[in-house]
């Protein structure tokens, strides 16, 4: 059975969804989830007093595991339901620093192969400008039965 594609971005955003509910790093951060369909996830991040470092703007990593998170969700979505992922590798570009406001990461599938996905994701803020860009590859792990 195929799948209109509207279905099967609903179905994907759905999943994905439930999958940030039950992520620490996303719970802990306040990751949400604002867009998804296959191979593309979009999300959002409230700027609050926890991100901060010392010099009162978004710490580095947070960044970081905002683009991964998403990248993982975009990677997740290319794939059957229960399979497993590991960051294999993560480049990023700090562009600007973030302050305040709402940060959105766009995570694109560049490619799935066999083993491998590699991803671009664009961090954004204050009226969508580029505060980061990450390069990422996911390692395809073996599909858990049940999940």
């Amino acid at each position: 059975m195929t799948l209109h594609p509207t279905e099967r971005a609903r179905l994907a955003e759905r999943e994905l969804s439930r999958r940030l509910r039950k992520s620490n790093v996303g719970r802990i951060f306040g990751f949400e989830l604002e867009a998804a369909e296959p191979g593309r996830a979009v999300l959002r991040m409230r700027v609050a007093s926890k991100h901060k470092q010392v010099h009162r703007v978004v710490h580095g990593g947070i960044v970081a595991a905002l683009a991964d998170t998403a990248g993982g969700m975009a990677s997740y979505s290319t794939l059957p339901r229960g399979t497993r992922l590991a960051t294999l590798e993560m480049k990023i570009n700090f562009l600007e620093p973030v302050e305040q406001g709402t940060v959105i990461a766009e995570a694109r599938v560049l490619r799935t192969g066999k083993h491998f996905i590699v991803v671009d994701c664009d961090v954004r803020h204050r009226a969508g400008r580029l505060a980061a860009k990450a390069l990422m590859t996911f390692a395809i792990g073996t599909r858990v039965v049940g999940r």
